[in-house]
């Protein structure tokens, strides 16, 4: 067993497709297909099945490809400690949804540089449930979302802060005055919600149904600048983190009746080998927000 088939191996996997891995390699199918064949026969295994033209592991094959990412994983982050060029060269991909990176991330990422200067972070805009595919295909190392996912027990995680959703509007806006707001109050109000990838998205939509009301979603986005530029006009809500309203002054939070209470955590693949920079985040993260 080689690294490099490993490698092929896995791409094979992501691609479901010999084809595919071969064009994201660069190598030539052959190649792939020996790589696979060679495996196979070292440990007595089959590791694919083909069905209508795509490749699905097999039983032994999901087992294998759970050893052998945590193997390339374990190797990438071994040559990147040992190499000293890190700083430059691998970056730790953090995942962070929208809202949360224009309010809570940028004191905490000063403050994650100040206590570990040599460390190296890219950050990358993603609503939660696209981050946690992107951190189960070894896309993201870690992700900052909202826990309140259906599928979140694939992942380890850490829970950062407890929060919950609430009703924002501009103060000259109907609702303004009122001490919370029911399902039934927003039925036919225009509303502002988070993008599809979010789970606040599924969340209220979930609620709208379950209470059959239907408000006027005029826009599904991420970016906070634009949507207060919608609430300004005194006629659009959006909901936000209770947490966020502190930075807005301006604007009036009014808690959700019954309320949607909601955690933010951060995750990471399970049994993934965790390098020294992810430890020293995810260990910063929690002690942070804390």
């Amino acid at each position: 067993m080689t690294l490099t088939q490993l490698k092929y191996f896995c791409e094979t996997c992501r691609c479901h497709s010999i084809t595919g891995a071969a064009n994201e390699l660069f190598v030539t199918q052959p190649a792939i297909s020996l790589a696979i064949k060679e495996l196979e026969a070292e440990f007595d295994i089959t590791l694919f099945t083909r069905i209508n033209n795509r490749l699905s592991l097999t039983e032994d094959g999901v087992r294998f490809y759970e050893r052998a990412s945590y193997i390339l994983q374990y190797c990438n982050d071994m040559q990147f400690e040992l190499s000293g060029l890190g700083k430059n060269l691998h970056p730790l991909r953090v995942g962070i949804p929208p809202i949360l990176s224009s309010i809570f991330f940028p004191g905490m990422l000063d403050a994650f540089y100040h206590e570990y200067p040599d460390s190296c972070v890219s950050l990358e805009e993603y609503g939660s449930v696209r981050a946690c595919k992107l951190i189960l295909e070894d896309q993201l190392d870690v992700a900052l979302v909202n826990m309140e996912m259906y599928n979140i027990d694939q992942l380890d995680s850490a829970i950062l802060l407890h929060d919950q959703l609430v009703f924002c509007v501009a103060k000259n806006h109907p609702l303004a005055k009122r001490k919370s707001v029911s399902p039934e109050d927003l039925d036919n109000q225009n509303i502002i919600l988070f993008n599809r990838d979010s789970v606040q998205n599924a969340l209220l939509r979930s609620r709208f149904d379950s209470y059959h009301v239907k408000p006027n979603i005029i826009m599904q986005g991420s970016q906070l600048y634009t949507m207060l530029n919608f609430l300004r006009t005194g006629t659009v809500g959006c909901f936000l983190y209770s947490s966020t309203m502190a930075g807005l002054p301006k604007y009036r939070a009014i808690p959700l009746d019954p309320p949607l209470k909601t955690n933010i955590g951060i995750v990471w693949k399970k049994g993934r080998h965790l390098s020294n920079q992810m430890q020293n985040f995810i260990q910063f993260a929690s002690k942070y927000y804390n």
